[in-house]
């Protein structure tokens, strides 16, 4: 099973620059973090309980 298979659609498309808009919240579905590959590099994006986005290696 491809990982592509399960990733959420942009929410919008800006034209104007090609930006994929996502919500972090469905990207974080469960509540706590995602990982993200990229390049066969492995980051993990975290909300915090104050609201904020946490990316780390």
């Amino acid at each position: 099973m491809s990982l592509m298979q399960n990733l959420p659609t942009p929410a919008s498309v800006d034209r104007s620059d090609d930006t994929a808009t996502f919500d972090a919240r469905e990207l974080i579905r469960n509540g706590v973090k995602a990982e993200i590959v990229l390049d066969g590099q492995t980051y993990t994006l975290r909300i915090t309980r104050a609201g904020k986005l946490i990316l780390t290696k």
